[in-house]
């Protein structure tokens, strides 16, 4: 990232992001500065992983939202795709998230995506919406997605906003889940 140039950036770079956590935790609050810099740890520690397992990979970082974003890509014929995996990409996560934490003493909320993942599954969490919909407008009262991650379900709440109608979290620990119904 280019050094501010004037205090105006420097302001605006260290302007304080806020961001409700999804679910029912505390608001935590982090400077774009903090952001990035759990975002340099994180590349890090994915890029010494890559070295390890001998992946090829481009890390690009932002901060966005209340949150460090971490994108690995690479070519289409990469080997990249063998980390793709929905649960292997959220188990890598944890495993960064966790590492971000032993450097920094914080919780880290970072998102991680590996060779597009996250677009692919949020294609999926749109195809869940729609077909929930259209059992709702076939006249069922509600519609219960699967169990997911609190980051999954915050896609989803926003997916079933701008088809007009109302979700929620429901469940506990892993069985949390969303179920939409009419507004």
């Amino acid at each position: 990232m280019a050094e501010p140039t004037s205090e105006t950036d420097v302001a605006a770079e260290n302007e304080i992001v806020e961001s409700a956590e999804t679910g029912d935790d505390a608001q935590s609050t982090r400077t774009v500065t903090q952001l990035e810099e759990e975002g340099d740890i994180a590349a890090d520690y994915i890029e010494e992983l890559l070295d390890i397992t001998d992946l090829d990979g481009d890390i690009d970082i932002d901060a966005r939202d209340g949150r460090a974003y971490l994108s690995v890509n690479s070519s289409q014929d990469s080997n990249l795709r063998l980390l793709s995996k929905p649960e292997t990409v959220n188990a890598l996560q944890e495993l960064t998230r966790i590492a971000v934490q032993a450097k920094t003493g914080v919780f880290s909320r970072l998102i991680l995506d590996v060779g597009g993942s996250r677009q692919a599954r949020e294609a999926e969490l749109a195809v869940l919406v729609d077909r929930a919909v259209d059992r709702i407008e076939g006249g069922a009262q509600s519609a219960a997605l699967p169990p997911m991650s609190s980051y999954e379900r915050k896609l989803v709440h926003d997916l079933v906003a701008v088809r007009g109608f109302t979700s929620e979290s429901e469940g506990e620990g892993s069985d949390r889940h969303t179920v939409i119904t009419r507004s």
